[in-house]
């Protein structure tokens, strides 16, 4: 599935560009803004999930390890634990084709409103 993220802040700076100029200063701050954006999508993120996985990992470990040595399995389980979500980030490719779909919808849309472009 493309990265929603991706389409949106590329669809915001494709339409920037078409109505002030792929020159203009608008245009720059949003072509950085989708930069920042698809980075965080596929680095941060992505990296923050890895650590969620481990983390999961470790508590199990270590809940079945308390399990085992005080031989929890005559106590009823009070209170159910939630685990962290591990799937936060983007494959690199789903950000390319967030950005390619964002790009091509404001074009889309930009040329709907004012069919003059293209």
């Amino acid at each position: 599935m493309p990265s929603s993220h991706s389409a949106a802040v590329t669809a915001l700076a494709t339409t920037i560009g078409l109505e002030y100029g792929f020159n203009s200063t608008f245009f720059a701050l949003s072509a950085m803004f989708a930069i920042i954006v698809m980075y965080d999508a596929t680095g941060v993120r992505r990296h923050a999930g890895y650590h969620a996985t481990m983390l999961n990992q470790l508590m199990n470990d270590f809940n079945k390890f308390m399990h085992e040595a005080k031989n929890w399995q005559h106590k009823e389980e009070v209170e159910k634990r939630e685990e962290l979500k591990e799937l936060l980030g983007h494959k690199p490719i789903e950000v390319f084709f967030g950005a390619l779909l964002g790009i091509l919808l404001a074009i889309f849309v930009y040329n709907f409103l004012e069919p003059t472009l293209f």
